[in-house]
């Protein structure tokens, strides 16, 4: 598929909407494997960090696509007359994957990395059950600070492999799962990697997902800011300074 992007806010952004992107994944799994390729979804903390963060512009240079998360952003786009064809949350793309493989029976292999220990175990089980096509090949929780030690990373990375896993899901929140990807992308037999944060925990039914009238509007980070408060609240009260900063700034550049 011949994608379309638009430079936007410092990055390229895949004008896709849910469909095409998992259509785009599994023209992947069909294609001979060189790197693995991979996907970020950038919402507005993302869209915030990448301004100052070397590694995570890298990150998005190098990724094969770059879908929209957030309602946020494209109302943003929007304003500047950049029309993206709707969201691509990675906590969607993944259940809209293993709802296509289910549908067209297309058997998949898939790896689980990151959350806490246990709770890939349990997103696991509850794949298993709901959509019997996906077959989860291997799942690890590792340890804390495994991102900046080499030697542990090629051992995940050689434990991927061993699985046979096409598809690889990383939990591991941003921006260390694109840091990583980014890094070890080449060690990697996967076909292809989503960096799609809390998506395992809410599989597992670790975390729960807003309510569906709160996803329509564009307020699931208000639902995930009121779960975790001490965790989050810092960073969307950053993100409300800065993001509005930035689409001015993007606004004058398009005058």
């Amino acid at each position: 598929m011949n994608n379309k992007r638009v430079h936007l806010f410092g990055v390229e952004i895949d004008l896709l909407n849910m469909n095409e992107t998992v259509t785009t994944i599994f023209e992947w799994f069909a294609e001979p494997v060189a790197e693995c390729k991979f996907v970020v979804t950038p919402n507005v903390d993302h869209i915030v960090k990448v301004q100052t963060d070397a590694g995570l512009q890298a990150a998005y240079k190098q990724a094969a696509l770059v879908v929209t998360d957030g309602k946020p952003v494209v109302w943003a786009a929007n304003l500047l007359g950049v029309d993206i064809p709707g969201t691509v949350p990675g906590s969607d793309l993944v259940p809209a994957i293993f709802d296509y493989a289910q549908a067209n029976e297309k058997p998949i292999k898939v790896f689980l990395l990151g959350a806490m220990p246990g709770v890939a175990d349990r997103a696991k089980a509850t794949i298993h059950q709901q959509w019997p096509l996906v077959q989860v090949v291997g799942t690890l929780s590792p340890d804390f600070g495994f991102d900046k030690r080499d030697n542990e990373s090629k051992a995940i990375c050689e434990t991927i492999n061993a699985s046979g896993a096409e598809l690889l899901v990383l939990g591991l929140g941003a921006p260390k799962q694109e840091l990583w990807i980014t890094a070890y992308a080449s060690q990697i037999k996967a076909k292809a990697a989503l960096c799609v944060g809390a998506t395992i925990d809410f599989l597992a039914g670790e975390k729960p997902r807003a309510p569906m009238w709160m996803r329509k509007f564009g307020l699931e980070w208000l639902h995930r800011m009121l779960s975790e408060p001490k965790r989050l609240a810092k960073r969307y009260l950053v993100d409300a300074i800065v993001f509005p900063k930035i689409v001015f700034k993007a606004w004058l550049l398009r005058r």
